[in-house]
């Protein structure tokens, strides 16, 4: 049966798609999506999703490459918004760790409890499962690149 459906033999049903999907932990969309696997994949700025997250939270965010579904990272920018605009106190956690650049302005980083100034050029790898947050310093606000590694954990 996987071969036929592998082949285009035969269609399958959604659940029995699903089944599959889970076998191979992967996500159902990754198994029904029809845009073929490539070995590039290119993004133009004017076709990128912008502005992803809230604004109030202290951050929004622009997926770089549309890859995580083909590759175990994910390149992201993070806009921290300006100090006075930025509501976000609580810090995060997440299963991937994440390399971190800043591009523009500078931040705070607060990581498992400590607090870290960083400004332009500065860079910094951590695992996201620890609590981490960015505080923007001033009014500018910041760009940080962002890469969310997948460890395999």
């Amino acid at each position: 049966m996987l071969s036929k459906i592998e082949n285009g033999q035969t269609s399958s049903a959604v659940a029995t798609l699903s089944k599959i999907s889970d076998a191979l932990d992967i996500q159902l969309s990754w198994v029904l999506d029809d845009n073929p696997e490539t070995d590039i994949m290119i993004l133009p700025q004017s076709k990128r999703q912008i502005s992803l997250g809230n604004e109030n939270m202290g951050y929004t965010y622009e997926l770089l490459a549309n890859r995580s579904k083909f590759s175990s990272i994910e390149p992201t920018i993070v806009h921290v918004t300006p100090k006075d605009t930025n509501l976000r106190h609580d810090p995060y956690t997440h299963s991937q760790d994440e390399f971190i650049y800043i591009l523009e302005g500078s931040i705070y980083l607060h990581y498992d409890g400590q607090k870290h100034y960083m400004e332009t050029g500065d860079t910094a790898y951590f695992k996201g499962t620890n609590t981490h947050l960015f505080i923007p310093v001033d009014n500018q606000g910041a760009k940080v690149l962002t890469i969310f590694v997948d460890n395999g954990d």
